[in-house]
């Protein structure tokens, strides 16, 4: 499995997936517009619309659905997962986890992206579960990638880049924006099971 290397401090890990999973999920996005949604922002206990902070174009799908259009995805997530937690065992130390809310692919034009600071367990109900998080470039976007404030560090957008992190505010990020090039990725999160 072909990784990305970053410190072992900042809890990032990457992990590559080949070109064609990526071109599948971005197909698969390309050719259901009748499912598409606007990107929103949680905001305690509902999501609302907040173009200044968040501006995209969504897909979204229950695990089950997605993983069966997706095994050769499912099964580089679990590799990745494997390897991560080979990593950082205490991540595994806890109760058990798995993927249970829905599954985005996420679309964003030249000038768009998550644009403010935020991490992906903030306490509200529809969050406050969630343990990982998992983030694939499925596209090349020069200066389109990932800045975690904490970490100092700005993954890059290469194609099939994989990142797994932390939920909690330790991991605080947002997008970097491009000004011309458009930016697909597939997330989710390991959330615990009770």
């Amino acid at each position: 499995m072909k990784k990305h290397k970053f410190d072992e401090s900042s809890f990032i890990k990457g992990y590559y997936t080949s070109p064609s999973v990526c071109n599948k999920l971005i197909n698969y996005f390309k050719k259901n517009p009748d499912q598409h949604c606007k990107g929103l922002m949680g905001y305690s206990h509902e999501n609302k619309e907040d173009k200044d902070k968040k501006e995209s174009t969504e897909l979204v799908n229950s695990p089950n659905d997605f993983f069966n259009l997706f095994e050769d995805y499912g099964s580089h997530l679990d590799n990745s997962l494997k390897d991560y937690l080979e990593s950082y065992s205490h991540a595994n130390r806890s109760f058990r986890f798995e993927i249970i809310e829905n599954i985005k692919i996420q679309y964003y034009k030249p000038k768009q992206g998550f644009k403010s600071w935020h991490f992906e367990n903030n306490g509200c109900s529809k969050s406050r579960r969630r343990h990982l998080v998992f983030m694939t470039y499925l596209n090349d976007v020069d200066n389109g990638g990932t800045e975690f404030y904490y970490q100092g560090i700005t993954s890059p957008a290469k194609k099939g880049l994989t990142l797994i992190w932390p939920s909690a505010w330790t991991h605080t990020h947002r997008g970097q924006i491009s000004p011309d090039k458009e930016k697909y990725i597939a997330t989710g999160w390991y959330s615990f099971v009770e």
